[in-house]
Formats: C-alpha cells, sequence, structure tokens
C-alpha cells in the first residue's frame, strides 16, 4: 500500500475527528442547513488560494461534472445537514463513535456499485466496524436512537461521495473541495438563513474556521490519499478520525466516559488493523488512457517525457498512458480499478 495515501488519509481523519465534537458546540445555536452551510463555505475558503493551480480544460471539465454534481449535492449539500440534525440528539462523543458507519458504506458501495477489490482482509475489517456501529446505536433511548439514524443518513451520503470522488481524476482535489464549498455551502446557507436568521458573528467565524480544518483541508487529503488507495481502504484509514472526536469529547469538552463508547472503539480499531496490509498480487491489464492526477517518475506507471524538461519529485499535469500488463502488489488505486475474475 502507498504509505503516502495512508499518512494523507490519517492526517485527514485528525482534521475531520477534530471537527465533529467542536461543531457540536454550534449545533444548538443555529439551524442544521446554516450550520453545514458554513462549514462548508470554510472548506471553499480554505482552499481558494491553490485553486488557481492546474485549471481543469474544458473536455476534462465536461467529464467530470456528472460524478461531481453527486458528490457536491449528495456529501456537499445533503450530509451535513443530516450531522448537523444528529449532532443536536446525541452526545458529540457518540457521534463521533458513529461516523466510522461510513466505513461500511463506502466498502458496500465500493463493492456493489463500482466493482472494487475489497479482499478477506478489508471485508474483516468492515465486519468488526458493523459490530461497533451497533453497540453504539443500540439504545432504549429513542432521541438517541433518530439522533444514530440522522448520522447513518449522513454515513450513507458521503460514503457515496468517496466512492465517487476518488475515481474523479479529470480534477485536482481542491477544485472538488471548492465546487463543494461554494455551490452546496452557499445553498444550505442561504436556507439556513431563510427559515432561521442570521447567528452571532462569533458563531459565524468558529464555524468557518471548523469548516476550513475540518472539511477544507480534510477533503482535499482524503481525496489525494483515496486515489492512492482505492476508496474502501482509505476511509477505513479514514476511520481514525472517530477516536479522535471521541477522545476530545472526553478530554476538551468533559463528556463522560460510556463502557459502550469504550468497547465500540476497541471493535472498531480492530477492523481499521486489518486494512494496513491488504494488497495482492496478479497479472492484469492497464488499458490506455489520458487523466490528470499527482505523481512521480519512480513507479511502472509513468515512464512519459515532459517535452525534454527533467522533472524531479511529485509534480500533476494532464498525460497518457499507454496499454501495458503487468504483475506487481497493488491496491484499487487510481491506476488499478480492473475486474477480479475468481
Amino acid at each position: 500500500m502507498s504509505r503516502r495515501g495512508v499518512v494523507r488519509c490519517a492526517i485527514a481523519a485528525v482534521l475531520f475527528g477534530i471537527s465533529a465534537p467542536a461543531a457540536s458546540r454550534l449545533a444548538g445555536d443555529m439551524s442544521a442547513f446554516t450550520l453545514a452551510g458554513l462549514l462548508y463555505l470554510g472548506a471553499a475558503l480554505a482552499v481558494l488560494p491553490w485553486a488557481g493551480a492546474h485549471r481543469p480544460s474544458r473536455p476534462e471539465l465536461r467529464r467530470a461534472v456528472p460524478r461531481l454534481a453527486v458528490a457536491v449535492v449528495v456529501g456537499g449539500a445533503v450530509a451535513p445537514v443530516l450531522l448537523a440534525l444528529g449532532l443536536r440528539s446525541a452526545p458529540a462523543a457518540t457521534v463521533s463513535l458513529l461516523l466510522n458507519l461510513e466505513v461500511v458504506f463506502t466498502a458496500v458501495l465500493a463493492v456493489a456499485l463500482f466493482r472494487e477489490h475489497l479482499g478477506g482482509r478489508v471485508i474483516a475489517g468492515t465486519s468488526l466496524v458493523v459490530v461497533a456501529g451497533g453497540v453504539l446505536a443500540w439504545s432504549s433511548d429513542a432521541e438517541l436512537r433518530t439522533g444514530a439514524l440522522f448520522v447513518a443518513g449522513a454515513c450513507l451520503c458521503w460514503a457515496l461521495d468517496n466512492n465517487v470522488t476518488a475515481k474523479l481524476d479529470e480534477l485536482a482535489p481542491v477544485h472538488i473541495t471548492l465546487a463543494k464549498g461554494v455551490v452546496a455551502g452557499g445553498v444550505n446557507l442561504l436556507i439556513g438563513l431563510a427559515l432561521g436568521g442570521w447567528p452571532s458573528g462569533w458563531r459565524i467565524l468558529a464555524a468557518l474556521v471548523v469548516g476550513a480544518v475540518g472539511y477544507g483541508a480534510s477533503i482535499t487529503l482524503w481525496v489525494t490519499g483515496a486515489r492512492d488507495l482505492g476508496a474502501a481502504r482509505g476511509q477505513l484509514v479514514f476511520a481514525t478520525a472517530p477516536f479522535v472526536g471521541a477522545a476530545v469529547a472526553w478530554t476538551v469538552f468533559s463528556e463522560p466516559v460510556t463502557t459502550r463508547q469504550v468497547v465500540s472503539m476497541a471493535l472498531a480499531f480492530g477492523g481499521v488493523a486489518f486494512v494496513l496490509r491488504s494488497d495482492h498480487e496478479h497479472r492484469h491489464l492497464h488499458d490506455d488512457r489520458d487523466h490528470d492526477h499527482e505523481h512521480d517518475h519512480t513507479d511502472d506507471h509513468h515512464d512519459h517525457g515532459h517535452d525534454g524538461e527533467v522533472v524531479m519529485g511529485r509534480h500533476q499535469h494532464p498525460h497518457h498512458h499507454d496499454r501495458r500488463t503487468h504483475s506487481h502488489a497493488h491496491v484499487p488505486d487510481v491506476h488499478h480499478r480492473h475486474r477480479h475474475v475468481r
């Protein structure tokens, strides 16, 4: 597995994990639409300085629009509203740990809709996370169950978003984040203001800061890392986010620690551990294709030239891959989304 991809998804997890309990402190003082809109507008502001680089061509943009629209509507508009509603009904630590359901839904959709290869270790890890989610969601408290359903709905939306954006290699990650922030964040904020009016100035600033760190930087890092790992594996690494969120809720915001939360955390942590050595090797075919993503020339996939220019290290530009067949250890990254016939 790509160490770079694992590190990027892990950093993204830490940033998002901090944002969940922080957002919970704002959820009771503004509508769900207003909070969701401000969080994603903060994300757009975070990546705006880098949005001018690597601008996509018109053909690339046309190819990307259908998938980008799904990511913006489902992941950028619907999911954060559902999460904000969940934060109103359940403790921040419980919501943080329930976010592990995103791992499960991402893996299921990766197999069912996008034909991504998982393997036994990823399936075992996902199963443990399912059990962990069940431990948290099972409760006689009707309000807690309602909150858990809202969070599960948000996780399902983000799972679809994860699978779509991991394959959206026509656009740079900052452009995906910017589109979500401006379009989805703007629409949600307008709806929220129409329903409930403006919150106080410091709450607006706090929501923008949380969104910039927990969504802007986090989304961009996750998309970049998932291109090296595949959506399911990238999301399993990202599943460390709920642990961070729960720890912040317990320590910074002094929420009580429950046995149920500790058991769930242990199960989910075991599930994440399974993914770290889940690559596989077999002879496979690469069709010729053109795309645009970050890469270097140290692997066996990027042997193109640069018109006589010597380029060192990681860089990004549109490039072409010739058709080839070879064998090496790999995961379902941006170059290995082939079918596996058993």
